[in-house]
């Protein structure tokens, strides 16, 4: 089954023993040479990234039931009634502070209505519209529209009809699949039962019902490429092949889509790794290799460091990344489906305050906030742990993934006001576990979230600029 990790790690792949296929008519005649293949499958690789780990996700979530990770069907909503743990595995470095709730939309026929109920005030929520090339084309909750209900629309790239009475906004996506994806908050574990109420109020129809019209016919039957850890190796330019149908071109796209249909890749294209000769899969899969390393690279020289954390901006719509496709498959590399920085800014840990690699096996380490200098937010602010090397959350005896501002209460401050987080893999000992996050016996990886972050000082906004840091992460 595809985790994220692996197709991050699918580069690595060489395809041995395999024979020189005989050339297709269309490569004898405008194929590339292999070094300008090459460049081409760098950049193709970087531009790509984004969008088949999306596929990846999707097709886990909404297309084949039996990959464990299946939530519903297009156009269904799917609630979850508890947070993300260890056992999720679809999605790198998730949230484990809100119950998701998740509806993939297909677009194709006609435009989907999601309907929000009223949510208390205290209680934050956020519907984050993503299309198919991860871009945030849209906000729908507590900071964006406020906690009345109402109905939202969602059309497709070339949605052109009438707004009907009674929808508060449109929100155009600039693929024909798309996904919703809602944070409602969680106070404590006892308070599940409240967040299954304001989930029990979302809700997701096509236009069609819910106008209590006839629907329109429906779209032809997709028949989506299977996709795991191995097909990714060799076939990620038929996956992105694939996608690309489905995603008109914006004008800043022209140019890297010309690019890539020189190789056999996009509208009206049919990419087939397998019967390229065995120079050009090389060529290839060196290309795809170094779009990897520099989409790695561009993850950890992302916005600014601030005692040791890299606070950076990696997520919005098209316009803000503006044809950057480093900066956004660096977004989904450090975390896909991200929040623009004014719904949420996230600080991320690799280092401590020194510069040196967090490592639970080697270390103990304290996150000290000074008195009156937590993190600045008109909702909620976590500090989540995370596996250094696959990003995931990790198992651990108390089943404790972040300590959250919600914990509070619970939570022992020092004499001078101060609150020490304890990040170690073992117990820090009973008087001090309320303020334990346990790490792994390996690479830490740290996400600071704060949701909805303040916007006068201090503040972490503007990103980079903001007058409030985060405290360095030290070791003990």
């Amino acid at each position: 089954m595809l985790t994220k990790r692996d197709l991050l790690r699918s580069t690595a792949a060489v395809v041995a023993g395999a024979a020189i296929a005989r050339p297709s008519l269309l490569m004898a005649q405008s194929y590339p040479g292999i070094i300008e293949a090459k460049d081409i499958a760098e950049a193709g690789f970087i531009y790509g990234l984004p969008i088949v780990m999306n596929y990846g996700i999707m097709y886990e979530y909404a297309v084949d039931r039996s990959s464990g990770q299946f939530k519903a069907p297009f156009n269904q909503i799917k609630n979850e009634s508890h947070v993300f743990t260890y056992k999720d595995t679809a999605v790198i470095s998730p949230n484990s502070d809100t119950p998701y709730s998740v509806v993939w939309m297909d677009l194709r026929a006609e435009p989907m209505v999601l309907s929000v109920p009223v949510v208390e005030s205290k209680r934050y929520y956020s519907v984050q519209l993503i299309d198919g090339n991860t871009n945030n084309y849209g906000y729908i909750g507590s900071r964006a529209t406020g906690s009345d209900a109402g109905d939202y629309m969602v059309v497709g790239p070339e949605w052109k009809g009438a707004t009907p009475a009674g929808i508060k906004k449109v929100f155009q996506s600039g693929t024909q699949f798309s996904l919703a994806l809602y944070r409602t908050q969680l106070f404590n574990p006892g308070d599940i039962n409240s967040v299954m109420k304001v989930q029990a109020g979302y809700k997701a129809q096509p236009l069609s019902a819910y106008l209590k019209q006839s629907a329109p016919p429906v779209s032809p039957v997709v028949n989506f490429p299977k996709i795991d850890k191995e097909l990714v190796k060799t076939n990620f330019f038929e996956y992105l092949d694939f996608c690309l149908q489905f995603a008109p071109a914006l004008e800043n796209e022209k140019d890297i889509r010309a690019k890539l249909a020189r190789i056999g890749v996009g509208a009206g294209k049919t990419f087939s790794f397998k019967d390229l000769p065995l120079e050009h899969k090389a060529e290839i899969l060196i290309g795809m290799r170094q779009g990897e390393r520099k989409i790695g690279e561009a993850v950890d020289k992302a916005g600014v460091s601030a005692n040791g954390w890299r606070i950076s901006s990696l997520f919005g719509d098209a316009a803000f990344f503006n044809g950057d496709w480093l900066k956004r498959a660096a977004g989904a590399k450090a975390g896909i489906y991200g929040n623009d920085s004014v719904e949420a800014t996230y600080p991320l840990g690799k280092f401590d305050s020194e510069g040196k690699p967090l490592d639970g096996s080697q270390h103990n380490y304290t996150l000290t906030f000074p008195a009156g200098q937590l993190p600045p937010v008109n909702a909620f602010w976590s500090v989540t742990m995370y596996d250094g090397k696959t990003q995931l959350l990790i198992e651990n005896p108390i089943n404790r993934y972040l300590i959250n501002s919600p914990m509070l209460p619970t939570m022992k401050k020092n004499a001078d006001g101060s609150l020490t987080l304890y990040i170690q893999h073992k117990s820090p000992g009973a008087d001090k576990e309320s303020n334990w996050l346990p790490a792994p016996n390996g690479p830490i990886y740290t996400a600071m979230r704060l949701y909805w972050p303040k916007t006068e000082a201090p503040s972490i906004l503007p990103v980079g600029n903001g007058t409030w840091q985060p405290p360095g992460v030290k070791r003990v």
